[in-house]
């Protein structure tokens, strides 16, 4: 088959790869525009770029798909699939319309579970212990689209976001394979999403990162494994950022809540008479450390309430 792959970020780069090395003939990729990053607001191409320069296909960083001259260009590469992966950008449905074999798109949860853009994150914060990984039909709405595949996989107890990221990108790569064998027989069965079972993964930012400390340990250990690598949960300590990458929770403990009731090992307060070891932070304008460093380089008092 003819494909047309949309994708950005490395969580997408598995896919694109498997494609590129199975029988089908990948056309044309489609991702956001390059960026600038670091220091000096370089413009830096997005992973899937890199990837499709590299095996010489044909790159388009379009700034809306709903542009005529996108849709025209489009038709001409006469795909008879489309593939996306977390791509950034709705498909208007004059794209959709035109592919023979639809467009279909891996996404990152058990559908309809976690519709939307941080899936993964949500999971982890919302103390999930089964997610996966669901390839589907594109329609006009947010992940709505009829099921084809899926695959399920537990959540480690200790598991980051970032690492669940990596496992689910290779476990989405396999599946993507797998449906497009599937699709080619003529044997595909399509599921259709029950929306009374569906619920959203918003994009996350920085007011979500703000660790209460009023809640209980386990909740804040799931924020601290469901935020790292980003956007990192953050509390402040004598007025300054303190982001936290690693927790675990430790033995239940009276103190207010945000109370250091500990410095080696680093222990704060939580509610509901619980309590949270801190094992990796940053400082802000410092280095990320372990908090045994921490401690060691900075006076910390008992008592201290972080806020």
């Amino acid at each position: 088959m003819r494909v047309i792959f949309m994708g950005t970020p490395d969580f997408a780069v598995p896919c694109l790869e498997s494609l590129i090395r199975s029988d089908d003939e990948v056309v044309a990729v489609f991702t956001q525009p390059d960026k600038k990053k670091g220091r000096n607001y370089m413009l830096a191409p997005p992973p899937i770029k890199e990837l499709a320069l590299k095996y010489g296909i044909k790159v388009f960083q379009p700034e809306s798909l709903e542009d005529i001259d996108t849709i025209k260009l489009i038709l001409e590469l006469n795909p008879d699939l489309i593939v996306v992966v977390a791509y950034g950008k709705i498909l208007p449905k004059e794209i959709l319309n035109i592919p023979p074999f639809g467009c279909v798109n891996v996404h990152a949860s058990l559908l309809p579970k976690y519709r939307g853009a941080a899936p993964i994150q949500w999971a982890i914060i919302n103390g999930e212990n089964i997610t996966g990984v669901t390839t589907m039909y594109m329609d006009a709405g947010l992940d709505t689209g009829d099921i084809i595949l899926k695959s399920e996989t537990k959540i480690g107890v200790d598991e980051t976001s970032g690492e669940l990221f990596d496992r689910l990108s290779t476990m989405g790569s396999k599946l993507l394979i797998k449906t497009l064998n599937v699709i080619k027989s003529g044997e595909v069965k399509r599921e259709r999403q029950i929306d009374k079972y569906a619920s959203y993964a918003p994009m996350l930012d920085k007011s979500v990162a703000k660790i209460n400390w009023k809640d209980s340990a386990d909740k804040i250990n799931n924020l601290v494994r469901g935020l790292n690598p980003c956007p990192v949960a953050r509390t402040d300590i004598n007025g300054k950022l303190l982001k936290i990458y690693k927790t675990k929770v430790y033995e239940p403990m009276c103190g207010r809540p945000g109370e250091v009731k500990s410095v080696k090992p680093l222990v704060v307060a939580c509610g509901n008479n619980s309590a949270i070891e801190i094992l990796n932070l940053q400082l802000e304008s410092k280095k990320r450390m372990s908090s045994e460093d921490f401690s060691r380089g900075n006076k910390i008092n008992m008592g201290l309430i972080l806020g």
